[in-house]
């Protein structure tokens, strides 16, 4: 009796599951932005939101949830319900070194992965004025100055790449904290700071318009959303690789149906012409079609984990 009694229950659950997901989405979907307004996330999240609930037949809602290096509105998903009707923005600092904080989540088993957006390039840009004008050039400045070169750490990316940058050249940097890639940008223009580490979306105005100089895009080879800037092996320190990326998490238990619909609407965003151009223009690649996957995700924040955990535990970073 009580077997029969659990095999009835199990296959109301399987039915009651299904025809949720049938009837996927019967609501507004709503998308966690792990940041304040008007960063690159928040625009990559509201043009990707905007094609995604056409695709839907439901509104796609941006929130902005800051705060704690986007490790609180993460931590918010964590907690949703596995439906399909609470997703994020993720990217390398909230999936990845988000670690430096006390989190009350598991980045490697809390989250469903629905695909891999995009690869967002590093570049590494100075103030107008520093006597260098590409990593070769930079290293040996730096070398003359040892421990001069003001290196903004405005979240655990940069940190990590200016740690990176001493070990592959055996210099040293004088870490300057900042809350933000803003405020620091608007220092490093005015002079006050030597060196930032941000993604191109952020840097790239500043570059085109000459307030600031890019040294480098830190990667093996040159970005395909700009191309006119040298890559890291060409500017003189081979190995200095970092990327930023955004990719969409569900909580854990989300039904594989709802994942697949969430990024059937997300491939197909992503082959939207209006978007690819909208990506391009704020320098964004657009993400392998391999890793638009929920597999190609998983596969691909695994390896990113791999890479830089180790480096983030013996270097001791911690947020504040």
């Amino acid at each position: 009796m009580r077997t029969s009694c659990a095999a009835i229950a199990f296959a109301l659950f399987a039915f009651f599951t299904a025809a949720r997901a049938d009837n996927f989405p019967s609501r507004p979907i709503t998308l966690i932005v792990p940041f304040p307004p008007g960063g690159s996330t928040d625009v990559a999240a509201r043009i990707m939101a905007d094609k995604m609930g056409k695709s839907l037949g439901q509104p796609v809602i941006v929130e902005n949830v800051g705060g704690a290096g986007g490790s609180i509105g993460v931590g918010r998903l964590a907690r949703s319900a596995p439906d399909g009707y609470t997703i994020d923005i993720g990217q390398w600092d909230t999936h990845v070194g988000t670690i430096i904080y006390h989190i009350a989540y598991d980045l490697q088993t809390d989250f469903a992965p629905i695909g891999l957006i995009s690869i967002n390039p590093m570049l590494l840009v100075a103030k107008k004025n520093l006597p260098a004008d590409d990593l070769k050039s930079l290293v040996a400045w730096m070398k003359a100055h040892p421990g001069d070169a003001k290196f903004v750490n405005q979240n655990a990316s940069a940190q990590v790449g200016g740690l990176l940058l001493e070990k592959l050249t055996g210099t040293q940097v004088l870490f300057i904290p900042y809350r933000g890639a803003g405020p620091a940008m608007t220092d490093l223009i005015s002079g006050q700071v030597d060196l930032l580490l941000v993604q191109g979306a952020v840097a790239l105005p500043q570059v085109r318009a000459g307030t600031v100089k890019a040294l480098a895009e830190l990667s093996p080879q040159r970005s395909a959303s700009m191309p006119n800037i040298p890559s890291a092996d060409e500017s003189g320190v081979p190995g200095f690789y970092i990327a930023g990326w955004f990719g969409f998490f569900a909580p854990k238990g989300t039904p594989p149906e709802i994942i697949a619909k969430l990024n059937d609407a997300m491939v197909d965003a992503l082959d939207d012409p209006m978007v690819r151009a909208r990506f391009a223009e704020l320098g964004l690649d657009i993400a392998p079609r391999a890793q638009q996957t929920p597999v190609g995700l998983a596969a691909f924040q695994a390896a990113e984990i791999e890479k830089w955990w180790p480096i983030i535990k013996a270097a001791g970073i911690k947020g504040d």
